[in-house]
């Protein structure tokens, strides 16, 4: 025979089908090397045929190759070490190569290497076959151009040349750990990606989003640890945050399917007869403990890597993180790191953002059932809030320090927005709610509207409250600042106990209106007068420029009216009163100055000639009828 076959041969008491368990796969080797058939009973075997026997066995995973010691010992350091140990100098011993990187495809290439095939390199197998040739320890001291060698010059010159190449090789050593990392694969490969994209990242800074994130997705599909790799190298080169940020979010956005599902939140009240029941949902079952590990560990991996600067990234992926932080009971430090955060840029937060639900022990969906209405039984984590508004408040401080411009007043809308959400809780304490109406300074707000409002929701939902705590929890809202709408809006609301406070503060406005009715309705009404001339001289431009328009088109008239007037006079002289008479009509009709209308710089034209004749023309009229 000229050509070898490698085999796969089942055992001969196997009830499975035979032709479901044989492969042939032809490889061409010297004919020396032919081999004889040989069988072990119960396991898959390789060998070569048909010849020279095999005498030497190789299990991988679950598959033995019966081969020749040889040319593998000739090319494989790790194989001589271990031939003359007694254990296998037995032929019927069987070599098993444990935890083997790449499996059995990848010895099968070392194989065809090993007996001077043809072996293809590619970026899906060359981070595979590098680690198995450093397994078998093919180093150049037993043949010159061995395997190591050969697997480093592709991946130095070939793979890291490319960017889909590489990400293809980074993705690949996801499975060979820890060899990829011992070889140095992973971290060539991060630090050539990583490369790549902060040398395009600068040139297409401003061109359309699309373009600017051409590299996202790509590094998106990577592991968590292979991705924290490559982010701090892209960090260590001063891209820029915003960059690194979006990077962040494309990768929770791929990674945490939760973060763009809003939480239901609040199902439902049920009452029992001494029990308060309700249930949590956030639109997922629970999940695996494993799949919670995982994302517990994503969730943490990337709250570390998030720049510091306050542009990097939106107060509502931060606060989407934090909810997410909290569901799967991250450690406690990063989730005050996010509170920070959080409270660094809470102005530009919305109030559905505030909204975090409170989680038990971790579980994405709880059912709590309470025989008291303790704080614990909320809905949302006030708690989690509360902290929030302290560090906003802390930084605010040292803002107004540094004489930069605060945001206080924008926080107090937010907040009491908040705090009318959270009134509709019926389990929610007066005390809670009474502690983060409270948190902002008096002077943070400008009106107690937004104030009131919350007030008169949570009063509302809990009907119950004895009169000293309504009084109690009317007294954090200053009357004085509510305007006269939220005044006469409380002044008939039953369920205020100051009712009669506000009713004399309306009382009191109205006084005071009456007192300075002068000046209001002068600022009123000069506001209004300029509106009114600012009106008419706009009237008055449009309407000269149409008169300029008419007298233009009355001149063209006027001169050919004259020419036929004048061939009328010289054939028909008889007519000649009645034409003048029709002449001057015309004639005094278009030298006459429209009424009101005036010059540009606001005088009157002198009269003309024509225009003085023209108040004759009644006279005239009036003789000849």
């Amino acid at each position: 025979m000229n050509s070898l076959q490698l085999v796969q041969t089942p055992d001969p008491g196997s009830q499975t089908d035979r032709n479901d368990q044989v492969s042939d796969k032809s490889i061409v080797v010297p004919k020396k090397l032919v081999t004889v058939a040989d069988s072990f009973k119960g396991e898959l075997s390789w060998f070569i045929a048909p010849q020279i026997p095999t005498d030497s066995s190789i299990q991988v995973q679950e598959i033995i190759y019966n081969v020749h010691k040889y040319p593998l010992i000739s090319k494989c350091g790790y194989i001589g070490r271990l031939e003359v140990q007694p254990l296998i100098s037995s032929s019927s011993k069987v070599l098993k190569l444990e935890n083997f990187p790449g499996g059995p495809e990848t010895f099968e290439t070392i194989l065809k290497f090993c007996y001077g095939l043809h072996v293809d390199f590619k970026p899906d197998n060359i981070a595979a076959i590098r680690c198995a040739s450093e397994f078998l320890e093919m180093t150049e001291d037993l043949e010159e151009g061995n395997l190591i060698s050969k697997t480093e010059a592709f991946l130095t010159f070939v793979v890291l040349s490319s960017w889909k190449d590489t990400v293809t090789v980074l993705k690949s050593c996801e499975n060979l750990s820890p060899w990829a990392e011992n070889l140095q694969i992973v971290r060539r490969c991060c630090d050539s990606i990583a490369w790549k994209a902060s040398k395009d990242a600068p040139t297409i800074e401003d061109a359309a989003s699309n373009q600017e994130n051409w590299w996202f997705n790509d590094v998106a599909a990577f592991r968590i640890d292979h991705f924290m790799r490559i982010i701090s190298a892209i960090r260590a080169k001063e891209t820029k945050p915003e960059i690194i940020g979006k990077c962040i979010m494309q990768y929770a956005k791929r990674w945490l399917p939760g973060m763009d599902e809003e939480l239901e939140g609040l199902r439902g009240y049920g009452h029992g007869k001494s029990n308060l029941h309700f249930t949590v949902f956030s639109g997922k079952e629970k999940e695996s403990s494993a799949h919670s590990k995982q994302q517990k560990t994503i969730i943490e991996s990337l709250v570390s890597i998030l720049p510091p600067q306050q542009e990097a990234v939106p107060c509502k992926f931060l606060l989407q993180m934090l909810k997410m932080a909290m569901m799967y009971s991250v450690s406690p430090a990063l989730t005050s790191d996010l509170e920070k955060r959080v409270g660094v840029v809470l102005e530009d937060a919305e109030v559905n953002d505030l909204l975090i639900p409170r989680y038990q022990n971790g579980d994405q969906g709880k059912t709590v059932n309470m025989n008291n209405s303790s704080e614990e039984c909320t809905m949302e984590d006030i708690d989690v809030v509360q902290r929030i508004v302290e560090y906003f408040l802390m930084h605010e401080q040292q803002q107004m320090q540094l004489q930069q411009k605060t945001a206080k007043f924008n926080i107090s809308r937010l907040l009491d927005n908040y705090l009318a959400e959270i009134a509709r809780d019926p389990n929610l304490s007066i005390t809670k709610f009474q502690v983060l109406a409270e948190l902002l300074p008096e002077n943070t707000r400008s009106f107690d509207d937004g104030l009131y409002r919350a007030i008169d929701t949570y009063l509302k939902t809990h009907p119950s409250l004895t009169e000293h705590d309504r009084r109690r929890l009317c007294k954090t809202m200053n009357c004085e600042k509510l305007s006269l709408d939220a005044c006469m809006h409380a002044a008939q609301n039953d369920r205020l106990p100051l009712r009669a406070v506000v009713q004399e503060q309306v009382k009191l406005r109205a006084a005071m209106q009456e007192k300075e009715p002068a000046q209001s309705g002068i600022q009123t009404e000069q506001d209004e007068n300029q509106i009114s001339a600012t009106i008419d001289i706009k009237t008055l431009k449009a309407e000269l420029e149409n008169v300029k328009s008419k007298m233009v088109e009355l001149q063209s008239d006027y001169f050919e009216l004259q020419q036929e007037y004048e061939k009328l006079s010289n054939n028909k002289p008889k007519n000649s009163s009645a034409w003048s008479f029709n002449w001057r009509k015309i004639k005094n009709s278009f030298h006459t100055k429209p009424a009101g209308v005036e010059t540009g710089d606001g005088q009157d034209k002198p009269k003309t000639p024509n225009q003085t004749r023209s108040k004759e023309t009644p006279r005239r009229r009036q003789s000849m009828s």
